[in-house]
């Protein structure tokens, strides 16, 4: 069995089967599936995707006879480097912003300005320009924490909070630069960046609003309460839920663990859109070193360090008695997180066994001379190749790879800006076991596997096909901007 359709249907029925059917953990089961379709994947696929990927011959070579083990391992690995310490740090600075009352003082806060009916839409519209600057796991560990604690103080639409959340977050993930899969995206394709940020944008808001909607059916159907979880006890939020305002950190300080991430990797993406690599970007050594230093803070590793900094400093000034001081508090939190940082790791070993497969190269092979509307084609190929692998980014890399000769042909009729929204659209369907976002959405929420196949997966296929006929229409209505 060499076809990498073959090996991804594998893989999904080992992976899908044993967390439903079998009812593995989930750690166990994509292990188990990565294993196998590493078994199954020949050497030569494996020479073929690393020359792809732009290795040197003797590097591919030496990946192909690297053993199973070792491939597996080394992809669990750079999974785990990409996310461990920013789930680690998240879990402290939720279960501090949780224990400490700040998470219930926001929320508060939040009330006052929008009023309970319109505390999701707060929600959603909060996520999608967090997600502009801010990596997408990281608007999902800040936001999360806020939700449980909404829940508690209004009694319900905790799967609504969870799922605009989502909504908003994936969205701006995929069609707003500077986020990463998109900027690689537009400079693939010659699409300048002003552009894509602002077409971006529209396309989103019409996506998340029938995200909204959706969201609000699905919370109908299927109500999901808040749960106990090891970071987050239901007695202790309803403990703080029930405190005087006086009792409270106050909003500035409770902001803090927030904001202090946020500003700091806004403010070095914007450095990096001003700057020029090699090229001081002022002629002062003062200023320099300044910018230098928010570059240093702006790295997301450090960032969410700091706001975990932050959180335990606003931990501590509310519990001076407590006894151990912050240590049973970290312990809960690394316990929730090491879970995650687990079942997450391996779940990017899943998607690199994949990727290894050539399972992107086949579907580029499989789809270049189908004839078909092209943006239609764009969001498809993006579309399968999220399906297939997990990552969004790699299937915008993919579809834009391949549609890029098409996006700078002169007889294009309409805008490459198009092509550009149809394969950022295409890259949210269809989230599912082997997509490491999928897993930190569904641990930090505390959902089921099953709950989050029927709601978060079907949410963003929703926003996906609402974003594909909106871009449509557009195209038809303003083909040249």
């Amino acid at each position: 069995m060499t076809d990498p359709l073959l090996i991804l249907a594998v893989g999904v029925v080992i992976v899908v089967g044993g967390i439903i059917g079998l009812k593995l953990h989930p750690f166990l089961a994509l292990l188990l599936g990565a294993f196998v379709v590493a078994l199954l994947t020949p050497a030569e696929a494996i020479q073929q995707f690393a020359l792809a990927k732009g290795m040197s011959e003797s590097a591919a070579q030496a990946l192909a006879k690297k053993s199973i083990g070792e491939r597996i391992a080394t992809e669990f690995g750079v999974t785990c480097g990409k996310i461990g310490i920013l789930i680690a740090m998240a879990a402290i600075i939720g279960k501090c912003m949780l224990d400490s009352g700040a998470a219930e003082r926001i929320i508060r806060s939040m009330l006052k300005l929008t009023g309970i009916e319109k505390a999701p839409t707060a929600f959603l519209v909060s996520s999608f320009f967090l997600g502009i600057p801010v990596f997408f796991d990281t608007v999902i560990f800040l936001m999360m924490p806020l939700a449980k604690a909404m829940t508690m103080r209004i009694g319900k639409n905790y799967l609504l909070l969870v799922m605009c959340i989502m909504a908003g977050a994936a969205m701006a993930n995929s069609l707003v630069p500077p986020a990463p899969g998109p900027l690689f995206l537009i400079g693939e394709m010659h699409i300048p960046i002003g552009l894509m940020m602002i077409a971006g944008t529209i396309v989103g808001l019409f996506t998340i609003t029938a995200g909204y909607f959706f969201s609000l059916w699905a919370n109908q159907k299927w109500p999901i309460p808040l749960r106990d979880s090891l970071d987050a006890k239901l007695e202790d939020i309803k403990n703080i839920a029930a405190k005087e305002d006086h009792h409270l950190p106050g909003l500035g300080i409770s902001l803090l663990p927030v904001l202090i991430p946020l500003v700091f990797i806004c403010a070095d993406t914007a450095i990096n859109a001003m700057s020029t690599p090699g090229v001081p970007l002022t002629n002062s050594p003062f200023i320099n070193n300044l910018l230098a230093l928010v570059k240093f803070f702006g790295d997301k590793n450090i960032a969410i360090v700091t706001g975990g900094a932050a959180a335990l400093l606003v931990l501590a000034s509310q519990k001076k008695d407590a006894k151990g001081g912050m240590t049973p508090f970290v312990q809960a939190a690394l316990a929730s997180g090491g879970s995650i940082i687990l079942i997450t790791a391996a779940g990017g070993a899943f998607g690199g066994m994949l990727q290894q497969t050539g399972i992107s190269a086949r579907i580029a092979d499989m789809t270049k001379d189908y004839q078909m509307a092209l943006i239609p084609l764009a969001f498809l190929i993006a579309a399968i190749v999220r399906t297939a692998q997990g990552s969004a980014t790699v299937a915008l890399i993919t579809a834009s790879g391949i549609l890029s000769g098409m996006a700078t042909n002169a007889s294009l009729e309409f805008h490459p800006v198009y092509l550009g929204l149809a394969i950022g659209c295409g890259s949210k369907l269809v989230p599912w076991m082997n997509d490491a976002g999928f897993w930190i959405i569904c641990k930090l929420s505390n959902l089921t596997e099953k709950e989050a196949l029927k709601t978060i997966s079907p949410l963003l296929v929703v926003m996906g096909i609402t974003g594909l006929v909106v871009i449509m229409i557009g195209a038809k209505l303003f083909p040249l901007i």
